[in-house]
Protein backbone atom coordinates (compact mmCIF):
# COMPACT_ATOMS: atom_id res chain seq x y z
CA UNK A 1 0.00 0.00 0.00
CA UNK A 2 1.41 3.38 -0.95
CA UNK A 3 2.22 5.73 1.88
CA UNK A 4 -0.33 8.44 2.51
CA UNK A 5 0.71 12.07 2.58
CA UNK A 6 -0.12 14.19 5.63
CA UNK A 7 -3.19 15.74 4.01
CA UNK A 8 -4.70 12.34 3.17
CA UNK A 9 -3.94 11.07 6.66
CA UNK A 10 -5.65 14.11 8.17
CA UNK A 11 -8.72 13.59 6.00
CA UNK A 12 -8.94 9.91 6.90
CA UNK A 13 -8.57 10.67 10.61
CA UNK A 14 -11.34 13.26 10.34
CA UNK A 15 -13.56 10.72 8.62
CA UNK A 16 -12.86 8.13 11.30
CA UNK A 17 -13.74 10.64 14.02
CA UNK A 18 -16.95 11.66 12.24
CA UNK A 19 -18.02 8.02 11.78
CA UNK A 20 -17.24 7.12 15.41
CA UNK A 21 -19.44 9.97 16.58
CA UNK A 22 -22.29 9.46 14.12
CA UNK A 23 -22.35 5.76 13.17
CA UNK A 24 -24.96 4.81 15.77
CA UNK A 25 -27.22 7.61 14.58
CA UNK A 26 -26.85 6.68 10.91
CA UNK A 27 -27.32 2.95 11.46
CA UNK A 28 -30.09 3.69 13.94
CA UNK A 29 -32.06 5.44 11.23
CA UNK A 30 -31.67 2.37 9.01
CA UNK A 31 -32.80 0.12 11.86
CA UNK A 32 -35.87 2.21 12.59
CA UNK A 33 -36.86 2.34 8.93
CA UNK A 34 -36.64 -1.41 8.54
CA UNK A 35 -38.40 -2.12 11.83
CA UNK A 36 -41.27 0.23 11.03
CA UNK A 37 -41.80 -1.60 7.76
CA UNK A 38 -41.23 -4.97 9.35
CA UNK A 39 -43.48 -4.12 12.26
CA UNK A 40 -46.39 -3.54 9.93
CA UNK A 41 -45.71 -6.84 8.20
CA UNK A 42 -45.42 -8.44 11.62
CA UNK A 43 -48.82 -7.10 12.60
CA UNK A 44 -50.36 -8.48 9.43
CA UNK A 45 -48.67 -11.81 10.13
CA UNK A 46 -50.14 -11.81 13.62
CA UNK A 47 -53.60 -10.98 12.34
CA UNK A 48 -53.63 -14.12 10.23
CA UNK A 49 -51.47 -16.66 12.02
CA UNK A 50 -50.40 -15.75 15.52
CA UNK A 51 -51.98 -16.04 18.92
CA UNK A 52 -52.90 -13.08 21.06
CA UNK A 53 -50.14 -14.11 23.47
CA UNK A 54 -47.33 -13.26 21.04
CA UNK A 55 -48.85 -9.86 20.32
CA UNK A 56 -49.18 -9.23 24.03
CA UNK A 57 -45.54 -10.13 24.61
CA UNK A 58 -44.46 -7.79 21.83
CA UNK A 59 -46.52 -5.01 23.38
CA UNK A 60 -44.82 -5.71 26.70
CA UNK A 61 -41.45 -5.50 24.98
CA UNK A 62 -42.41 -2.08 23.57
CA UNK A 63 -43.37 -0.94 27.06
CA UNK A 64 -40.03 -2.12 28.46
CA UNK A 65 -38.25 -0.28 25.66
CA UNK A 66 -39.92 2.92 26.82
CA UNK A 67 -38.59 2.24 30.34
CA UNK A 68 -34.97 2.66 29.13
CA UNK A 69 -33.98 -0.21 31.43
CA UNK A 70 -31.54 -2.48 29.52
CA UNK A 71 -32.22 -5.50 31.75
CA UNK A 72 -35.97 -5.30 31.26
CA UNK A 73 -35.54 -4.76 27.54
CA UNK A 74 -33.23 -7.77 27.22
CA UNK A 75 -35.49 -9.97 29.34
CA UNK A 76 -38.54 -9.07 27.26
CA UNK A 77 -36.67 -9.69 24.01
CA UNK A 78 -35.36 -13.03 25.30
CA UNK A 79 -38.90 -14.28 25.94
CA UNK A 80 -39.95 -13.50 22.37
CA UNK A 81 -36.76 -15.01 20.96
CA UNK A 82 -37.30 -18.17 22.99
CA UNK A 83 -41.05 -18.70 22.58
CA UNK A 84 -41.78 -17.12 19.21
CA UNK A 85 -38.52 -17.43 17.27
CA UNK A 86 -40.34 -17.91 13.96
CA UNK A 87 -42.27 -14.65 14.19
CA UNK A 88 -41.19 -11.20 13.01
CA UNK A 89 -41.69 -9.98 16.59
CA UNK A 90 -38.72 -12.00 17.84
CA UNK A 91 -36.28 -10.72 15.23
CA UNK A 92 -37.42 -7.12 15.61
CA UNK A 93 -37.14 -7.21 19.40
CA UNK A 94 -33.68 -8.82 19.18
CA UNK A 95 -32.50 -6.16 16.76
CA UNK A 96 -33.76 -3.31 18.92
CA UNK A 97 -32.32 -4.89 22.07
CA UNK A 98 -28.98 -5.24 20.28
CA UNK A 99 -29.00 -1.53 19.51
CA UNK A 100 -29.73 -0.75 23.16
CA UNK A 101 -26.84 -2.96 24.23
CA UNK A 102 -24.54 -1.36 21.67
CA UNK A 103 -25.34 2.09 23.00
CA UNK A 104 -24.87 1.00 26.62
CA UNK A 105 -21.51 -0.66 25.98
CA UNK A 106 -22.41 -4.36 25.97
CA UNK A 107 -20.65 -5.63 22.83
CA UNK A 108 -20.86 -9.35 23.65
CA UNK A 109 -24.60 -9.26 24.19
CA UNK A 110 -24.96 -7.03 21.13
CA UNK A 111 -23.14 -9.53 18.91
CA UNK A 112 -25.10 -12.46 20.33
CA UNK A 113 -28.42 -10.82 19.52
CA UNK A 114 -27.33 -9.66 16.09
CA UNK A 115 -26.12 -13.15 15.25
CA UNK A 116 -29.46 -14.54 16.40
CA UNK A 117 -31.25 -12.24 13.95
CA UNK A 118 -28.91 -13.22 11.13
CA UNK A 119 -29.55 -16.91 11.79
CA UNK A 120 -33.26 -16.88 12.65
CA UNK A 121 -35.03 -13.92 11.02
CA UNK A 122 -37.33 -14.79 8.14
CA UNK A 123 -37.30 -11.19 6.92
CA UNK A 124 -34.24 -10.60 4.70
CA UNK A 125 -34.32 -6.89 5.46
CA UNK A 126 -33.93 -7.53 9.20
CA UNK A 127 -31.12 -9.98 8.50
CA UNK A 128 -29.35 -7.38 6.37
CA UNK A 129 -29.62 -4.67 9.02
CA UNK A 130 -28.27 -7.10 11.61
CA UNK A 131 -25.32 -7.92 9.35
CA UNK A 132 -24.54 -4.22 8.82
CA UNK A 133 -24.66 -3.54 12.54
CA UNK A 134 -22.51 -6.60 13.22
CA UNK A 135 -19.92 -5.24 10.80
CA UNK A 136 -19.99 -1.87 12.58
CA UNK A 137 -19.45 -3.53 15.97
CA UNK A 138 -16.51 -5.50 14.57
CA UNK A 139 -15.00 -2.29 13.18
CA UNK A 140 -15.19 -0.73 16.65
CA UNK A 141 -13.27 -3.77 17.91
CA UNK A 142 -10.73 -3.33 15.08
CA UNK A 143 -11.58 -6.87 13.92
CA UNK A 144 -11.70 -5.91 10.26
CA UNK A 145 -11.62 -9.44 8.88
CA UNK A 146 -14.74 -10.36 10.88
CA UNK A 147 -16.36 -7.09 9.83
CA UNK A 148 -15.94 -8.01 6.17
CA UNK A 149 -17.10 -11.56 6.86
CA UNK A 150 -20.34 -10.21 8.34
CA UNK A 151 -21.14 -8.75 4.93
CA UNK A 152 -20.58 -11.95 2.94
CA UNK A 153 -24.14 -13.28 3.18
CA UNK A 154 -26.81 -12.68 0.58
CA UNK A 155 -28.90 -9.55 0.92
CA UNK A 156 -31.72 -7.86 -1.01
CA UNK A 157 -30.65 -5.58 -3.84
CA UNK A 158 -32.12 -2.64 -1.92
CA UNK A 159 -29.21 -3.01 0.52
CA UNK A 160 -26.45 -2.98 -2.11
CA UNK A 161 -25.53 0.64 -1.45
CA UNK A 162 -25.43 0.22 2.33
CA UNK A 163 -23.26 -2.86 2.05
CA UNK A 164 -20.86 -1.12 -0.34
CA UNK A 165 -20.71 1.89 1.96
CA UNK A 166 -19.94 -0.27 4.98
CA UNK A 167 -17.19 -2.07 3.04
CA UNK A 168 -15.79 1.35 2.21
CA UNK A 169 -15.71 2.23 5.91
CA UNK A 170 -13.92 -1.00 6.79
CA UNK A 171 -11.32 -0.43 4.09
CA UNK A 172 -10.92 3.24 4.93
CA UNK A 173 -10.12 2.71 8.61
CA UNK A 174 -7.40 0.28 7.50
CA UNK A 175 -5.86 2.96 5.30
CA UNK A 176 -6.79 1.16 2.07
CA UNK A 177 -7.84 4.37 0.37
CA UNK A 178 -8.02 3.18 -3.24
CA UNK A 179 -10.17 0.18 -2.37
CA UNK A 180 -12.33 2.30 -0.07
CA UNK A 181 -12.94 4.81 -2.86
CA UNK A 182 -14.05 2.01 -5.17
CA UNK A 183 -16.52 0.76 -2.57
CA UNK A 184 -17.83 4.25 -1.84
CA UNK A 185 -18.23 4.91 -5.56
CA UNK A 186 -20.30 1.74 -5.87
CA UNK A 187 -22.46 2.88 -2.99
CA UNK A 188 -22.86 6.35 -4.47
CA UNK A 189 -23.84 5.00 -7.88
CA UNK A 190 -26.48 2.72 -6.39
CA UNK A 191 -28.17 5.39 -4.28
CA UNK A 192 -31.06 7.44 -5.60
CA UNK A 193 -30.16 10.99 -6.61
CA UNK A 194 -32.52 12.37 -3.95
CA UNK A 195 -31.31 10.15 -1.12
CA UNK A 196 -29.84 12.14 1.81
CA UNK A 197 -27.51 9.20 2.41
CA UNK A 198 -25.87 9.95 -0.93
CA UNK A 199 -24.53 13.20 0.50
CA UNK A 200 -22.85 11.27 3.31
CA UNK A 201 -21.18 8.92 0.84
CA UNK A 202 -20.05 11.92 -1.21
CA UNK A 203 -18.43 13.35 1.94
CA UNK A 204 -16.48 10.14 2.35
CA UNK A 205 -15.42 10.18 -1.28
CA UNK A 206 -14.32 13.80 -0.97
CA UNK A 207 -12.26 12.94 2.12
CA UNK A 208 -10.38 10.39 0.04
CA UNK A 209 -9.83 12.65 -2.90
CA UNK A 210 -13.20 12.75 -4.67
CA UNK A 211 -14.93 10.50 -7.20
CA UNK A 212 -12.90 8.20 -9.36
Amino acid sequence: MAALDSHEEEQIESLKAWWKENSNWVLGLVTVAVIVTGGWRGWQYYQHKQSSESATLYQQFAEQLASNDPKRINDAAAILMDKYAATPYAAESALVAAQVNELTGEPLRTKTQLQWVIEHASDEGLKSVAALRMAAVRVDEKDYASAMKALEGKHPAAFDALYADMKGDILSVQGKSAEAKTAYQQAYDKLDDKSPYRNLVQMKLDALGGSK
